[in-house]
């Protein structure tokens, strides 16, 4: 009985959680040739580094193309620092993925938070 109890206590403040949070901003940017580069130079290889450095191009060097949206979340650095949790506590498919690290792709970013605090973000990317 405790055991029953304390899975549905469980799930009811999951749940609760979960309802809390807000979409608090979407953009949409294109992952071009600047994005798929560090600032030294070095190719990236994971996708959360392409979307972060597409945001770093986009708020700090200025660099934009067709498709990139400006945000209001990622123009600080230390948010852009924190984009590979809040991809791990998101969601981005693999195929997804795949698609950003070769580039010349339209994304679409959802960021879900409450407040002033953001938990995740959902990657999807654009047919």
């Amino acid at each position: 009985m405790r055991l029953l109890i304390a899975f549905f206590a469980g799930f009811f403040i999951l749940t609760a959680q979960s309802h809390s949070e807000q979409l608090i901003e979407s953009y949409g940017a294109f992952i071009g040739d600047d994005d798929l580069y560090n600032s030294k130079g070095a190719r990236l290889s994971h996708a959360w580094q392409i979307i972060r450095q597409d945001r770093a191009n986009y708020h700090r060097f200025g660099r934009s193309q067709p498709g990139d949206e400006g945000d209001n979340y990622f123009s600080s650095i230390d948010n852009r620092a924190a984009l590979e949790n809040m991809v791990r506590r998101g969601s981005m498919s693999s195929d997804a993925a795949r698609r950003i690290e070769a580039g010349y792709v339209q994304i679409f970013v959802d960021i879900y938070g409450e407040g002033n605090r953001i938990d995740y973000i959902n990657v999807s990317v654009g047919q």
